[in-house]
């Protein structure tokens, strides 16, 4: 055994050796596969795509058949390992492909299953999948088990991936082919010229294409959830029934309206996203609530909503006034009182707001007395109940004012649940950034990091938080200049956009698509490879310019003269401030002045009789019990001193009395024992 064991080292020894680089040799993508398949081990697998986040409809071995056996919707479902690592790279195409059929959900559905899982690979057995990613189609009403069709087409991009959904729909039968999906093929002339000649009491919309055009058949599709709109297709062969019509061009947007008048659609660009867009627009034309029938007798809703007409090109100051009240008054009051790390994130928090809020100067003032009142406070503990009496100006302090109701203007939804405050949110937010971009040159992030801050400590919704904080740990740190901050809002808004479409949140009347939609900047839209993109450089153009101060309109503003805080105000501004257009941001503001509350130097200069007041109230033993008495305000020697300030008062009297006589016998006993001490007896 020693000699062969011997024999066997020798062996070894003179065998020429693996060199070491061999590893480095292999493929990467092998490595990586190695690696991703030995990872998850006990965690299990990786998961591409996620219900609830994801447009991709998420199905595992208890659903796939379920879902694709005698469905009213074809399916298209990718078959997809985890640690495959085409299918890593291929999962935001697949993403992106199934936010853009998304209303297309009612005759076709965009799914994927992920084989890697262990509870998975039977199912994957079963239908016969080999390799990954593979793609299959179900139609619609299969109840005989079928493994589905391969997907055949020359490539797998989303546009080539979408064009054959539309040859799978059109493949069905008359008998399984899916209700909600309209008719697909071209219109005839005659049928055209019939559809012309009635009227139906809705909308009808026929878009006119060359043969081998799918822009008709995808306007169609995105159409489905949408009711009072019948969308068609026809072919440019007939060149004289075209120019009848007055038709220069294909692709074009002939439009029917319910009263007959009728004409071509004008819209910068002959593309899908902007007809889809333009027909989504018009009066009447909204999704369909399924999920919510109308209530049998209308007049059993107490509730009576009154429709404020809105331009959607404008900003509306009730909409961000609406929203600081509502922070202010509502959100803030669920805390008691406010310490450490909440009481800094609410001081940066309104320092950002007091310095970049364009509003009207009652407000705007209101916002630099809270900030400098709060940036002044030596105390780390304060009760919200003072913040209130500030907010709601009960010093009596002329020239304050904000509005205490909500008046939802571009932020007024279908339903009262609807939009409304997180929407003046955004606006509120994406107002300071772009109200920021001349002000910041050291810190690009300091509004966005204020921002990020205050929704983690103070938003009402905690998953909404938790997915902002997710979206900013995942790429703020990213943005490096002024107009990167502007960007990042805005392409984080509409990743949340397209994460709550379809959600029960989602106002049918105002559907979560990509914003600015073509209609409001049509400079922002490209397409790439079939896809609608944004030229970024125009988006922020139009940021720049939808968020400015000179957009910002009063229409539907709180008169500042109709309740009692807005009679506090003086004459001038009473009469002649409740239109009062929003002033620009001063240009003397510097970065500096941004600062949070830490950083601003010695105490600001606010009236000394409100700092007495607060500061006073704020230390008294009695804590916020003492607040309340603010509202009893007593007259003494025309001074608006209250019952509050009176007894504290009379107290520090006493108490300062009480040590001058105990100063006054320390420092006499004292002056005996000296006088004992220096005394020497005579001889």
């Amino acid at each position: 055994m020693a000699a062969s064991g011997a024999a066997a080292h020798r062996s070894g020894a003179r065998a020429p050796r693996p060199p070491p680089s061999r590893a480095a040799r292999l493929p990467r993508l092998l490595v990586l596969l190695a690696a991703a398949t030995a990872g998850p081990g006990a965690g299990g697998a990786a998961r591409l795509y996620r219900a609830g986040e994801d447009a991709v409809w998420v199905l595992d071995s208890g659903s796939v058949r379920g879902a694709t056996a005698n469905s009213s919707a074809a399916w298209l479902v990718q078959f997809y390992s985890s640690w495959c690592g085409h299918c890593i790279g291929y999962a935001p195409t697949w993403r992106a492909l199934a936010g853009d059929v998304r209303d297309w959900a009612a005759a076709i559905r965009v799914a994927a299953l992920d084989c890697a899982e262990e509870k998975n690979q039977e199912v994957c057995r079963t239908y016969d999948i080999h390799f990954y990613p593979t793609f299959r189609y179900f139609k619609a009403f299969t109840k005989a088990f079928t493994t589905g069709e391969n997907f055949k087409g020359p490539d797998r991009e989303l546009r080539t991936v979408r064009q054959t959904m539309i040859d799978f729909l059109q493949n069905h039968t008359e008998g399984n082919r899916p209700p909600a999906c309209p008719p697909l093929d071209p219109l005839q002339p005659s049928d055209v010229l019939s559809l012309i000649d009635s009227r139906g009491g809705h909308y009808v919309a026929v878009v006119f294409e060359s043969n081998g055009s799918y822009v008709g058949r995808e306007v169609i599709l995105d159409l489905i959830p949408y009711e009072n709109i019948v969308v068609s297709r026809a072919l440019d062969g007939d060149a004289a029934f075209l120019e009848t019509l007055g038709i220069p061009s294909v692709p074009s947007c002939y439009l029917i309206h319910p009263n007959g008048s009728r004409g071509l659609v004008n819209v910068a660009k002959p593309l899908r996203s902007f007809f889809s867009s333009y027909l989504k627009s018009l009066p009447n034309v909204r999704k369909k609530s399924l999920l919510l029938p109308e209530k049998p007798n209308k007049e059993e809703n107490s509730e009576v909503m009154v429709w404020r007409e809105f331009d959607r090109a404008k900003l509306y100051m009730a909409d961000l006034e609406s929203g600081l009240h509502y922070l202010l008054r509502v959100e803030l009051a669920t805390h008691r009182s406010l310490a450490g790390a909440q009481l800094k994130t609410l001081r940066d928090f309104v320092t950002v707001v007091a310095k970049l809020f364009p509003g009207r100067p009652p407000v705007r003032k209101l916002l630099e007395m809270l900030q400098e009142w709060l940036a002044s406070l030596p105390l780390d503990r304060i009760p919200y109940s003072a913040i209130l009496d500030l907010v709601n100006n009960q010093m009596r302090i002329s020239g304050i004012f904000l509005t205490n109701h909500v008046k939802w203007v571009g932020c007024q939804g279908s339903r009262p649940e609807l939009r409304g405050y997180p929407c003046s949110l955004w606006k509120l937010f994406h107002t300071l950034t772009v109200q920021a971009h001349p002000c910041f040159e050291d810190d690009p992030q300091a509004v966005l990091q204020t921002l990020r801050r205050y929704v983690h400590t103070f938003f009402g919704c905690k998953e909404c938080g938790e997915h902002f904080e997710a979206m900013a740990q995942e790429s703020m740190d990213s943005v490096k200049t002024r107009d990167q901050a502007v960007l990042w809002l805005w392409s984080r808004h509409n990743a949340v956009n397209s994460r709550l479409a379809g959600h029960l949140s989602e106002d049918p009347k105002f559907p979560k698509v990509p914003w600015p939609t073509p209609d409001l900047c049509p400079a922002c839209h490209e397409e790439i490879k079939g896809l609608d993109s944004w030229n970024e450089g125009q988006v922020l153009v139009f940021l720049k310019q939808h968020y400015s101060s000179s957009n910002l309109i009063d229409t539907y503003s709180a008169d500042l003269g109709e309740s009692s805080q807005g009679r506090a105000l003086g004459r001038g501004q009473a009469e002649g401030g409740a239109l009062t257009p929003p002033e620009k941001v001063r240009g003397d503001q510097d970065a500096e002045s941004l600062r949070p509350p830490g950083m601003l130097g010695p105490r600001a200069a606010l009236p000394e009789n409100l700092l007495h007041r607060l500061d006073l109230r704020l230390q008294s033993p009695r804590g916020p019990g003492a607040l309340q008495e603010a509202e009893a305000a007593a007259p003494f020697l025309g001074v608006g001193f209250s019952s509050l300030d009176m007894s504290l008062c009379v107290v520090l009297y006493v108490a300062s009395s009480l040590f001058l006589m105990v100063m006054y016998f320390f420092f006499r006993v004292r002056s005996k024992r000296w006088k004992v001490r220096l005394h020497h007896p005579a001889v």
